[in-house]
């Protein structure tokens, strides 16, 4: 019993110090709500996704339940590559035309883009035996500088 006891105290001390190191440290803050937003972001878009029957899963098996979220996490998914083709799509002439496009710009352009999908629509399944044109799969813009800004938090996880 007293074991337990010392681990939640030790818990405990954990939570505080990484409260008060994030009270102290606005680059810190910045980076956590900056990381729980797209997370957020993610959510959103994946309930949006898995509309039918209100986002509930109405079955108590858990492998239907599983088969459900997999299914959900691969359309979601499908949906973010189809939105990040088409953005590709979109940059790709304007680099040809000479536009200087910063990665700083396209970072901000999120995956989880709606407008444009009919989710009620009829939806016609003739174009599966169709060969897609093959794209480009890189878009000609470096990141590097991108990765480099943000360095990893060490010990994020560690108390202070």
């Amino acid at each position: 019993m007293r074991v337990a006891a010392s681990v939640r105290e030790v818990g405990r001390l954990i939570r505080a110090v990484q409260l008060l190191r994030c009270l102290s440290d606005a680059s810190l803050r910045r980076r956590v709500t900056a990381a729980t937003n797209k997370v957020e972001s993610f959510n959103r878009f994946s309930r949006w996704i898995g509309f039918g029957n209100r986002g509930v899963t109405a079955d108590n098996d858990p492998i239907e339940q599983e088969k459900a979220m997999k299914f959900n996490a691969l359309l979601t998914n499908t949906v973010m590559f189809h939105n990040a083709l088409d953005i590709a799509e979109i940059v790709r002439p304007l680099l040809e035309e000479g536009w200087e496009i910063d990665p700083e710009d396209l970072a901000h352009i999120p995956p989880y883009l709606t407008e444009h999908i009919n989710r009620f629509g009829e939806y016609s399944t003739h174009e599966l035996g169709i060969q897609p044109y093959a794209y480009e799969t890189k878009p000609n813009v470096d990141f590097t500088p991108l990765r480099d800004q943000y360095p990893a938090t060490g010990g994020f996880s560690q108390a202070a």
